[in-house]
């Protein structure tokens, strides 16, 4: 079925607009289309204008078109599409086509071309056009309902940030209050009352005190997950001087060896990346084994990088527990053996990687540990697409 008229086509039947000046021609094509297997409506049109109105009117699956019209290159259909915004596949149909020119339509956009005394090819130019495009529409659905659930997941992670930021931030001022009548009813009853009076005081004032450090922890890990941190220029030296001075009872009380030298100046937040170096020391002095811990801090710039690497002579992590050390609350040991909540290597976990770098672990079980991570050389770190930095009055600042 062949028209130069506007009309409806039956269902099953292949919506096909045909630009093409040749009534026989256009004939031609459509018979080879009914003898490739398909049952087709065809609208042929001349020129841009019957083209766009028939385009807007009849949305065809299909749109045909020969090179060159007297008033009109099928060619120029592409620019209307591209103005309707419609994926619609464009196949020429010509009676020559030099390769050249060929190549340069497909450049511009045509999906395929067929020269008209080979029309016999044109129908499996068609089925693969429309597979193509078919293909097209899955994945931009799928990039489509990705990015939507990107954006969910994004937003789910803000509010539970805010709601742990909130809570935690609430629930201090109470909590202290909870914590210091009982401490101090302690103080003032403690052998005044049974045993067993006193027993149950230890314990309130026991988990008031834990539900203190849990909250901090919760405060600290939520401010690491704020939207924006504000990036400069740090003297790894000075940070991890810093941090060892805010370990100095540990340190003495362990008779630990801290060593490290000529470490580099990045772009990072200082507060932060501090806290890192502070929670591995940290780590390494609290899970030490018989001797002195030996603690050595090193870095070096590998493929767009620093590694840094925090290494010890502590008790060592199995290895079934390597992969799950860095999620949150995971501890390894009771609070009896080794206190803490098991929140300060997700902590390290979430910094390193809001700086665009990774964080891992290497250890056995008979002793020591090397901690390593990496802080992208400059400041055009985007891991996995999802964090850009940029400056801002000189300051640089890392977001989502």
């Amino acid at each position: 079925m062949t028209t130069n008229k506007l009309h409806s086509a039956k269902p099953g039947q292949l919506q096909v607009l045909h630009v093409e000046d040749n009534q026989l021609d256009a004939e031609l094509v459509a018979r080879a289309l009914r003898q490739g297997g398909f049952e087709v409506s065809v609208v042929v049109v001349q020129d841009e204008v019957e083209f766009t109105q028939q385009l807007r009117a009849c949305r065809p699956e299909v749109i045909l078109a020969d090179y060159n019209l007297p008033h009109w290159k099928g060619m120029e259909a592409l620019d209307v599409l591209r103005r309707e915004d419609l994926d619609i596949p464009m196949i020429l149909v010509s009676g020559a086509l030099g390769d050249m020119t060929a190549v340069e339509c497909i450049k511009r956009g045509a999906t395929d071309y067929v020269l008209k005394d080979g029309l016999a090819r044109l129908p499996e130019a068609i089925r693969r056009a429309l597979h193509e495009k078919n293909l097209r529409r899955l994945r931009k659905q799928v990039d489509e309902d990705l990015a939507k659930k990107v954006d969910e997941l994004a937003r789910s992670n803000a509010d539970l940030e805010q709601f742990a930021y909130v809570a935690s931030h609430d629930l201090q001022e109470p909590l202290r209050m909870v914590a210091n009548y009982t401490q101090l009813l302690a103080e003032r009853y403690r052998g005044k009352l049974d045993d067993q009076a006193d027993k149950y005081i230890h314990y309130a004032v026991d988990g008031a005190t834990r539900m203190q450090t849990l909250i901090q922890d919760l405060l600290a890990y939520s401010r690491v997950g704020r939207p924006e941190i504000e990036l400069k220029p740090t003297e790894c030296d000075v940070i991890v001087s810093s941090a060892i001075k805010n370990l100095y009872a540990a340190v003495r009380e362990s008779g630990a060896i801290v060593t490290f030298s000529s470490l580099p100046t990045v772009m990072a937040n200082s507060s932060q990346l501090q806290q890192v170096f502070q929670n591995l020391i940290g780590n390494a002095i609290k899970f030490r084994g018989a001797n002195p811990p030996q603690i050595q801090v090193a870095a070096e710039e590998k493929e767009g990088a620093w590694v840094f690497s925090v290494a010890d002579n502590g008790i060592g992590i199995a290895p079934e527990h390597v992969a799950a050390i860095f999620t949150v609350f995971k501890r390894l040991h009771t609070r009896q053996e080794y206190p803490g909540n098991g929140i300060g290597l997700s902590i390290c976990k979430r910094v390193v990687e809001r700086h665009g770098g990774r964080i891992s672990v290497t250890s056995n079980a008979n002793g020591g540990s090397t901690f390593v991570f990496t802080i992208p050389v400059g400041t055009q770190a985007q891991p996995e697409g999802r964090f850009i930095s940029h400056e801002h009055d000189g300051r640089y600042f890392v977001s989502r």
